[in-house]
């Protein structure tokens, strides 16, 4: 069974992305920020990361920059509803530090369920 490492500061979307993914047929590990993220991944067997990109602690770009470069062969995929920062396109900036695909919130579970499908399809 694929094992994925959710990482989303919201408890509610944290929540609903783990149950969609669970009802999918993955294996479900849980972070609240991009450090607890690390260490997770550092701990486990993960295939796949789905990684919220304004959390405290840690952001997600950060976090999806140490993925890359220490778990290189991790598929990513970014999430986000916004920014802080007015005009900074956090989900391209996570393109282009690796992440495969880069979702903005809302999205529907079906579609976040499809691109780990593809990401595990990919490995």
């Amino acid at each position: 069974m694929a094992i994925v490492l959710v990482i989303e500061d919201e408890p509610l979307v944290r929540d609903t992305i783990r149950l969609s993914l669970e009802t999918g047929g993955y294996e479900v590990i849980i972070a609240s920020d991009g450090r607890e993220g690390v260490a997770m991944i550092n701990n486990n067997e993960v295939d796949v990361v789905v990684t919220d990109l304004i959390m405290p602690e840690q952001e997600g770009l950060e976090t999806i920059r140490i993925i890359r470069r220490d778990h290189p062969k991790t598929k990513v995929i970014a999430i986000s509803g916004g920014g802080r920062h007015v005009g900074t396109d956090y989900l391209k900036a996570a393109s282009l530090l690796g992440a495969d695909f880069a979702l903005q919130k809302p999205f529907s579970m079906s579609h976040l369920r499809e691109c780990v499908a593809e990401c595990l399809a990919r490995k």
